[in-house]
């Protein structure tokens, strides 16, 4: 066997595929998902408050100088953290600041992409966009803001299922496959045609089924609802300015030229700004004393519903680690913003990668800590 004629002829046959697809180049060169992705995609700015909400800190923090932790007897929660490829830490407790570290040469200016939390934060933009009268109910067929989905059969796929990931949207939510859905996607360049090929694969309101499609399906509607306005002006617009942002930020977009937001996946921001989404919830969507997004849909976004197919922990664009009331927005390679209401708690972990803890566990732990 020639080799060499083997090994042009799959140089060759790399190189179509590469030039003829800019969705498989952009997945051979920039898979797979990494904290430096917001460098990768042209964005949209968002630009930090003049009033800039800063919490209390202190260096009392109720935790324990070691911790038991695996087969380690006695290990400080810097190591745990350190050793589980974590960049930024946060323990916020009463407004105030517990725990506040940076690993990996990470500092509280550094920005981190959310991926999968810009779910929880196009859903808090889905209950504001109900507010204000641009979407009626989630009651409402999704067909009503995207017609072009009744020839896939849509009309009974209501905003209430794409919230809850209920609709049997059919999609394949692995990022390995340069073909699936999430690459085409995540690394694709026109959203809204993707989003109008879609299927489904059965009834809506039956299953649970996770998959990222729904959110994008959620921020087309909140496009189209808003009549003009993209989605980063809206986000602008109702929480990085009345929540008075420390930094400026970004949400990353499908191409350069007007592009659709990614809105499931790529805001991009500091630990300490994404921390004030979840005092935002926290509070019930009152922020500082001006409600934000009303109270009934904070309540409704974050309580347990099993109808219609809903799943015990999930609810409108967020995760319910348990029955204690506790919800968090989370994203791939460990992103959390973790809400413990009964505590008033608020604690964000960003990473590099989910290294090998139960995180949820870990969070409910360290909360625990602060009743002494």
């Amino acid at each position: 066997m020639n080799y060499l004629k083997v090994f042009r002829l799959g140089v060759v046959i790399f190189l179509v595929l590469f030039l003829s697809s800019c969705k498989l180049g952009r997945f051979v060169i920039y898979n797979f998902a990494d904290i430096k992705d917001y460098k990768k995609f042209p964005s949209r700015s968002l630009t930090s408050s003049d009033s800039k909400f800063k919490y209390y800190q202190t260096d009392k923090g109720k935790f324990p100088l070691s911790m038991k932790f695996g087969k380690k007897d006695s290990v400080s929660l810097d190591w745990i953290l350190e050793q589980n490829k974590t960049v930024a830490f946060l323990i916020i407790k009463n407004d105030t600041i517990q725990y506040e570290k940076y690993f990996k040469g990470y500092s509280e200016e550094n920005i981190i992409p959310s991926f999968s939390m810009a779910k929880s934060i196009t859903s808090i933009l889905i209950g504001c966009a109900i507010d204000d009268g641009l979407i009626k109910s989630v009651d409402e067929p999704i067909t009503n803001y995207i017609p072009e989905l009744k020839k896939n059969g849509f009309d009974k796929v209501t905003i209430k299922h794409v919230l809850q990931m209920t609709s049997a949207l059919k999609f394949n939510e692995s990022y390995f496959n340069p073909f699936g859905d999430a690459a085409s996607f995540y690394y694709g360049r026109n959203l809204k045609k993707e989003v109008s090929k879609l299927k489904l694969k059965g009834e809506p309101g039956k299953n649970f089924d996770y998959v990222s499609g729904n959110t994008q399906l959620l921020g087309i509607i909140l496009e189209n609802a808003l009549k003009g306005k993209t989605v980063t002006q809206y986000f602008q617009e109702k929480l990085w300015t009345p929540l008075e942002m420390e930094y400026d930020g970004s949400w990353s977009l499908d191409k350069k030229k007007n592009g659709t937001e990614k809105t499931f996946c790529c805001v991009n921001a500091r630990a300490r700004d994404f921390a004030k989404i979840g005092r935002l919830y926290l509070n019930k969507g009152n922020w500082n004393g001006k409600q934000i997004v009303s109270q009934k849909w904070v309540e409704e976004s974050t309580k347990a519903d099993t109808s219609d197919g809903g799943a015990e922990y999930y609810k409108y664009q967020w995760w319910l680690p348990s029955a204690d009331g506790d919800f968090a927005a989370e994203g791939i390679l460990g992103q959390y913003v973790y809400v413990d209401p009964s505590r008033n708690i608020v604690i964000v972990r960003m990473g590099k990668d989910e290294g090998r803890i139960n995180w949820e566990e870990f969070f409910k732990l360290l909360a625990k800590y602060t009743d002494k």
